[in-house]
């Protein structure tokens, strides 16, 4: 233990990465434990990316007032961050009696939550003048202007790298295996290794209560429980992507708000999820014929041109629930000292997240002194190339050639966004990896003419011998032996 940390944060989700961005603003000592060999490879990677209006939570929760700060904080650090994000708005819509009053429940929620632009359309003509292919049934919704989408990667990504820019130190590939009380520091033994901090800031997601019970043990247990419910999703081609330009949500049941469509940032159409709580690992992320058929059903009762032969991938999540309990946990443990719970952070946690590092210097309060870090300032994620004036695209190869160079031919991705990728603050490694930063390999082949390539690359770039190139996660090797012939398979 070379270095004393004021705060230890675990899990670098959009929860621990808002926390260190908001932290960074200050005079402190930072580390960052991710057991994951990236940041947000949780539930934060695989969501919606949908920034909600704030009218579903019930009034008075952490979710709804945490959900309405964060909804404007996205779009301020939107702007100063440079991550994708689009305010497109969102409908509830519905088509019976029921649904109307449910609807209008929303609408005094939202009301009462201060969510500006919201109101009733409440004809079938005010619905279909919004978005011309729902179900023609649909005579009532909810209309919420400040709902938006974004890139829920690229989003971590930014507060994340704004957090290491401005000192604190991130660990990747360090699941933490012990956490230990001496004096008044704690001692976390993460990858193998042994950190000291004052603070601990658990945000582990679909692992925060084991978290918590290394640091409790079993009494851990009677505080909070987490229970994994899984969501699976269809990411359609670019050609359906004009097919709505809202968010569209059915009306909510008890299991959520139920089997989304809408437009994403980068201009597909995605539709789910389900809600399956019978998940047999925290971070089992299949996909399940039965499930994925049920998304497809349900996406179609909102807008019945969808058309699924479109499809370009299905992926799945998994959010963390609290057993018995429908609101987020963000408190100091009573039974620990300096040891703060960021649990259940389920929808709308992405719409929450700038405000969850705010949260955390409010209830701390007088118990640590926040001197502000004058020398503060942020990390901006670099513009696509395909997105620069043409000015700025000739200066940018002739200042490096590689820039000239499109390796992915889906989305125009150039060789040199990719080199940059993996000399970021915090690089991409990996093929999702870069993936996730320059979004090559997001297009209709999925990487199936530019994946090849990264391998190279990767390969060349950290001179790695062919075997150790990952997809994405450890042990997602690409290739693992060699054929009779003597070539790598």
């Amino acid at each position: 233990m070379e270095k004393e940390y004021d705060f230890i944060i675990v899990g670098c989700g959009i929860t621990g990465a808002s926390i260190a961005l908001e932290l960074s603003k200050f005079e402190t000592n930072i580390l960052i434990l991710e057991s994951s060999n990236d940041v947000s490879m949780g539930t934060t990677k695989a969501n919606s990316g949908i920034i909600h209006g704030g009218y579903d939570p019930k009034p008075d929760t952490l979710m709804a007032r945490l959900n309405v700060e964060g909804s404007k904080l996205t779009e301020e650090l939107a702007k100063v961050l440079n991550f994708h994000y689009n305010q497109v708005g969102s409908l509830v819509v519905g088509s019976t009696e029921s649904d109307h009053q449910k609807i209008n429940e929303l609408f005094e929620h939202g009301r009462t939550s201060k969510i500006p632009g919201l109101r009733l359309l409440k004809t079938k003509k005010e619905v279909h003048d919004l978005e011309p292919n729902l179900n023609d049934n649909f005579d009532y919704a909810l209309f919420s202007p400040t709902a938006a989408i974004v890139a829920p990667w690229e989003e971590c990504l930014a507060f994340a790298q704004t957090a290491v820019g401005n000192g604190a130190d991130i660990k990747l590939n360090s699941k933490v295996t012990k956490i230990e009380r001496s004096d008044s520091m704690y001692i976390v033994t993460a990858g193998g290794k042994k950190y000291s901090g004052k603070y601990v800031i658990n945000c582990a997601g679909t692992h925060a209560d084991l978290v918590y019970k290394l640091a409790l043990g079993k009494e851990a247990e009677k505080s909070f429980q987490i229970v994994p419910c899984k969501g699976e999703y269809y990411l359609l081609d670019k050609n359906q992507g004009n097919l709505v330009s809202h968010v569209i949500f059915q009306t909510p049941s008890p299991l959520g708000k139920g089997v989304l469509v809408a437009p994403t940032i980068h201009n597909n159409l995605i539709v789910g999820p389900n809600a399956d709580f019978e998940v047999s690992r925290r971070d089992d992320t299949s996909t399940v014929q039965k499930n994925i058929k049920y998304v497809a059903e349900s996406a179609v009762r909102s807008v019945p041109s969808i058309n699924f032969r479109e499809n370009i991938r299905n992926f799945s999540g998994v959010r963390a629930t609290l057993k018995d309990y429908d609101d987020f946990i963000i408190a100091e443990s009573k039974y620990l000292p300096n040891f703060y719970n960021f649990a259940g952070i389920k929808s709308p946690g992405l719409s929450c997240g700038p405000a969850f590092g705010k949260e955390l210097v409010r209830i701390m309060g007088s118990k640590f002194t926040f001197k502000k870090n004058k020398s503060f300032r942020y990390f901006p994620l670099p513009k696509y190339f395909k997105e620069l004036s043409d000015e700025e695209k000739k200066k940018a190869i002739e200042k490096d050639k590689r820039f000239g160079r499109i390796v992915c031919r889906c989305e125009s991705i150039t060789e040199g966004e990719i080199i940059r990728a993996m000399h970021s603050i915090i690089p991409g490694k990996t093929i999702d990896g870069i993936k996730r930063r320059t979004n090559a390999g997001m297009g209709r082949c999925q990487s199936g003419f530019c994946g090849p390539r990264v391998f190279e690359l990767i390969k060349k770039e950290f001179n790695l011998p062919a075997d150790q190139v990952l997809l994405d996660r450890n042990g997602s090797n690409v290739v693992v032996a060699k054929t009779k012939g003597g070539k790598v398979r």
